[in-house]
């Protein structure tokens, strides 16, 4: 497949204005706009602005600067909220024979180098890839590291030796990076002390090499790669049941959100001032718990689609319930909160009306235990090199990277807009939807929720 008309062929619907139908039957009303990108999903319509005039298809981001085809937009698409979705993979591979460039065997098969010879051997060989939108992350057990692998239980039998691990994972949306204060699920693009405009020009030529298998891009180049992703926004404008996310003085949609103040730190509970550019110059104060303000004005609403909205989103800011044995936060004596805590949910999603933490703090909330593993999944016995302790994991995590044994399984926090547009979720995609997502928290912190308060919440998450 030619990737410049694959990008004609998607930016063709947004650069032109066309308008979509919300389930309703309604148009979204906007003239076309060449720094707006416009896409109709099953809850309703996501938008992307950019800061700059326009969305520029001409830049390296869209460009094969690699050697097998990729380029950033291989896995980055705008109609699935800067990331991809099995559905629209799926799509591809039915479309190209999996030949598009984003089944390559480097990083997207199961196993590297597996046999994809035909159009069989490539459906199964990119499994990860075609169900969950899994990406393989292949990574060596740090050199000193606290641990060691003694076994792993790999269900594609790759063969790779204990010194490795394979993990599969989502990527992340190339979207809304203004409000990041962790770059990677486990952090490896992020240098203590260094600007995170710095560690996204790394991440990018690191993602060329790697990805794209090619040589790393000049200067000029990353920085207009690093330019452009800062520049864009994304958010749900409309919902099929509530219509426009900004009627009655809501504040959704990506216009309010390039404007929402950020720095390094801000709100955050455990009031840390890190040393680094771009951090919040005075002490945040301690966490203020009312995290999301967007939909404070539907609190009285008449229509019941946006009376659950601003439900969900008031359960989001002020349910609390018992936070205990989450690593990173409260998991170990070395955590900064030693004992459980009663919290509500912006504990950890604090950054005003974004969603993320805004520290780095990857913690471990118990996504790869064994017990909650799936078959399709490899399975790490890890060992500590002091103490023997064994520990059985699908991902190690943050863990890879630091080689501690403290940062086994632990991963950040994603930025929560446009999730509707992104399914599923979670580092590995353990949620196909987002109530799966509402029912992993509910069960694994015991919030004791009822249907109405989880139908709440997911409104309101999928109005993000």
């Amino acid at each position: 497949m030619n990737t410049q008309k694959t990008v004609q062929a998607v930016f063709a619907v947004g650069l032109t204005g066309v308008a979509f139908l919300t389930t309703a039957g309604r148009t979204t009303g906007d003239e076309p706009r060449s720094n707006q990108l416009t896409f109709a999903n099953r809850s309703g319509v996501q938008r992307t602005i950019t800061t700059a005039d326009t969305i520029d298809t001409k830049n390296p981001f869209f460009q094969d600067i690699g050697t097998n085809g990729r380029t950033c937009f291989s896995c980055h698409r705008p109609a699935q909220a800067w990331t991809i979705t099995p559905e629209e993979i799926r799509q591809r591979f039915d479309e190209t024979a999996g030949l598009d460039p984003v089944f390559r065997n480097n990083d997207g098969s199961n196993c590297e180098g597996a046999d994809v010879s035909t159009l069989s051997r490539r459906r199964r060989a990119f499994s990860q890839l075609l169900t969950k939108g899994l990406i393989r992350i292949g990574l060596a057990v740090p050199e000193n590291a606290e641990f060691e692998i003694v076994e792993a239980d790999d269900p594609y039998d790759c063969g790779a030796p204990l010194t490795q691990a394979s993990m599969f994972r989502r990527p992340l949306p190339t979207t809304n990076l203004g409000f990041l204060s962790t770059v990677m699920w486990d952090g490896r693009e992020t240098v203590k002390g260094q600007a995170i405009r710095s560690n996204l020009l790394t991440q990018a030529s690191d993602a060329t090499t790697t990805h794209a298998q090619g040589v790393p891009p000049s200067p000029a180049q990353l920085e207009q790669i690093v330019a452009f992703e800062l520049g864009l926004f994304t958010a749900q404008t409309h919902d099929n049941g509530a219509g426009s996310l900004r009627a009655h003085d809501a504040t959704g949609g990506p216009r309010p959100l390039s404007t929402e103040p950020f720095c390094i730190g801000i709100n955050d509970p455990l009031n840390i001032l890190p040393v680094m550019p771009g951090a919040c110059e005075t002490s945040s104060g301690g966490l203020d718990p009312v995290v999301f303000t967007i939909f404070k004005n539907w609190e009285h609403a008449k229509a019941p689609e946006r009376l659950a909205i601003a439900r969900g989103q008031e359960l989001f800011n002020t349910r609390e319930f018992v936070i205990d044995n989450v690593g990173g936060l409260n998991g170990a004596p070395e955590d900064p909160v030693g004992t459980p805590l009663r919290a509500t949910c912006t504990i950890c999603h604090d950054t005003p009306n974004a969603g993320n933490h805004s520290i780095s703090m990857p913690l471990n909330i118990g996504l790869t235990t064994a017990a909650r593993r799936t078959p399709d999944l490899p399975l790490y016995t890890l060992r500590n090199k002091a103490t023997f302790e064994t520990v059985q994991t699908t991902d190690p995590g943050r863990a890879m990277v630091t080689g501690k044994w403290a940062d086994v399984s632990k991963f950040k926090g994603p930025i929560l807009r446009a999730l509707a547009a992104r399914a599923p979720f979670f580092h590995n995609g353990a949620a196909a939807t987002l109530e799966e997502a509402v029912d992993f928290y509910d069960t694994r912190f015991n919030i004791g929720l009822t249907a109405r308060e989880k139908a709440d919440l997911v409104a309101f998450l999928k109005a993000l």
